[in-house]
């Protein structure tokens, strides 16, 4: 279970990538809405984070980093508007989350291949896994 702290910073990247190319753009404004609700973050908490600075927490657990960068990169996808900053802002991201470069590559490749934009998680975590042999 992560803190509220955690909860807040985690919002807070996400907030960091949907501001990249300029604007908010309401499907990622909804989307990281769904997110906070599922988190259980109050909504003053929530609506404060867009004008505060945000702390990167980095999450000692591999997998919880895999997820956070996942969930980013879905909301990345969200708007249905790539813009190249938010590909350079992700992956600056993952590697200050310790995540390895070829793997964050891959993932955002197979995710842009993608009609969905996203992809199984079996296939996402062997991506990873892969880098470690």
């Amino acid at each position: 279970m992560i803190t509220y702290k955690e909860k807040l910073s985690l919002l807070g990247d996400m907030i960091e990538l949907s501001k990249v190319d300029g604007k908010v753009h309401e499907r990622e404004y909804e989307f990281i809405k769904m997110v906070a609700e599922e988190l259980n973050v109050r909504d003053t908490d929530f609506e404060e984070l867009f004008s505060l600075p945000n702390e990167l927490l980095v999450f000692k657990s591999e997998f919880k980093r895999i997820e956070h960068f996942y969930r980013l990169a879905l909301l990345s996808h969200c708007d249905n508007h790539h813009h190249e900053r938010e590909h350079e802002f992700m992956h600056q991201l993952g590697l200050k989350l310790g995540l390895n470069p070829f793997s964050i590559k891959r993932v955002l490749l197979e995710m842009e291949k993608s009609p969905t934009r996203m992809i199984e998680p079996d296939v996402l975590l062997r991506i990873f896994s892969e880098q470690h042999n």
